[in-house]
C-alpha cells in the first residue's frame, strides 16, 4: 500500500501546541490514538510539505 492507496477508514486529525512548547499532530480512529510531537521549526516544516503537496495536487486536478 502506498500514498495513493484509498482506504476506507475514518479518522480524526487534531493540531495545537503542548505545554511543553511543542506542536502536536492528534490522530484518532478506528480504536487508535496517535500523539505525534514536533517542535516549532520541524512544525514549519512540515507545514511548508503540506504547501507543497496542496500545490502539486491542484496542478494534477488543474
Amino acid at each position: 500500500m502506498g500514498i495513493n492507496t484509498e482506504r476506507d477508514i475514518e479518522a480524526n486529525l487534531q493540531i495545537g501546541p503542548t505545554d511543553q512548547g511543542m506542536v502536536r499532530l492528534f490522530i484518532e480512529g478506528s480504536g487508535i490514538e496517535i500523539p505525534m510531537d514536533f517542535d516549532p521549526e520541524e512544525a514549519e516544516e512540515i507545514a511548508e510539505e503540506i504547501r507543497a503537496a496542496a500545490q502539486a495536487a491542484r496542478a494534477v486536478k488543474g
